[in-house]
């Protein structure tokens, strides 16, 4: 059987954008958790990812409404709320994954790793950051946070100013050998949650985090590169991958290669915000090592896209 590394779209924890509740959370878990738990019991190996865009922008927006720009009160920094969000989410997860694991006689333990992605501070995203997060604020809020904590505070399509922060690329995952034991174990890992807390390595070998938004499927695929996994496989909206994606002539795709992704990334095919990290970070592990095959598709069609069935796969 494989070893496999799972990233999870946020479909997969939030079935209903509108219910951002813990509640709604932990049901879409448990559901999330049976076509996971499909893998599991063929007996693959299966770490976990997953990202927490909503999540930590309500774990942000809850601190700056309760500590306001003008009383004075130290607003939470970002890395933890990153932290914060990777905790609860895998506790969801976790919990959801292993009652499913118990419902079906399987044996295995589950947990979930606080995990820590280096970046380089001279990464260009720090130069230009373009993730939005948390709350919106007037123009002269937005003034006074850039003046007094050094925030970059951009207008967002007419609904106010909003704090935005870098998204550099993954090098390194602090605690890649302790997952490594985990699964090695035969235990189930979530890790990289929301593409791990962002720290940079500074000239004295300590970590400190920095306000910055890893994308999850790099840190996935980076992750997946660090286990030697035998497959990626990226989960999000859609069953297949497509070109001319919503218009008359729309076409799924099967399979493709690397050459042909380029391709269709330089023909505009991929939305920035969308589906192109994914395809980046597919192609990135396709290319990895010969051998090496990442696959995106839906969450519930997972099982049949490792079977040939269905889902897009990109070689090399």
């Amino acid at each position: 059987m494989s070893r496999i590394v799972i990233a999870l779209g946020g479909n997969a924890l939030q079935a209903n954008p509108k219910d951002t509740s813990a509640e709604a959370q932990l049901f879409t878990c448990k559901e999330t958790a049976k076509p996971i738990v499909d893998l599991i019991e063929e007996g693959h190996e299966v770490i976990v990812a997953h990202g927490n865009g909503p999540q930590v922008g309500q774990i942000v927006a809850t601190y700056e409404a309760a500590n306001t720009i003008d009383d004075g009160k130290p607003v939470m920094p970002f890395p933890e709320c990153g932290a914060m969000s990777e905790g609860y989410i895998g506790y969801h997860l976790q919990q959801a994954i292993r009652e499913e694991m118990r419902a079906r006689g399987i044996q295995r333990d589950v947990a979930s790793i606080i995990t820590q992605v280096v970046v380089d501070p001279n990464d260009p995203g720090f130069k230009n950051p373009t993730k939005p997060v948390g709350s919106f604020f007037s123009q002269e809020q937005a003034m006074k946070l850039q003046e007094e904590k050094g925030y970059v505070m951009k207008e967002d399509a007419g609904r106010g100013y909003r704090r935005v922060v870098a998204s550099p690329a993954p090098i390194a995952v602090v605690e890649e050998k302790i997952i490594k034991t985990m699964v090695d174990a035969g235990h189930v890992v979530i890790t990289v949650g929301g593409g791990g807390v962002p720290v940079i390595e500074k000239e004295d070998g300590t970590l400190e985090g920095v306000a910055a938004v890893i994308d999850k499927d790099l840190a996935s695929e980076k992750l997946a590169e660090l286990l030697d996994a035998d497959e990626l496989v990226i989960l999000t909206a859609v069953e297949q991958i497509a070109i001319n994606f919503n218009k008359p002539n729309q076409k799924n795709l099967a399979s493709i290669t690397l050459e042909e992704a380029h391709k269709y990334i330089e023909e505009g095919h991929f939305a920035p915000g969308s589906m192109l990290p994914k395809v980046k970070a597919a192609m990135q592990f396709a290319k990895s090592k010969m051998g090496r095959k990442s696959i995106v598709t839906s969450l519930n069609k997972a099982k049949d896209a490792l079977q040939g069935k269905t889902g897009t796969v990109i070689i090399q």
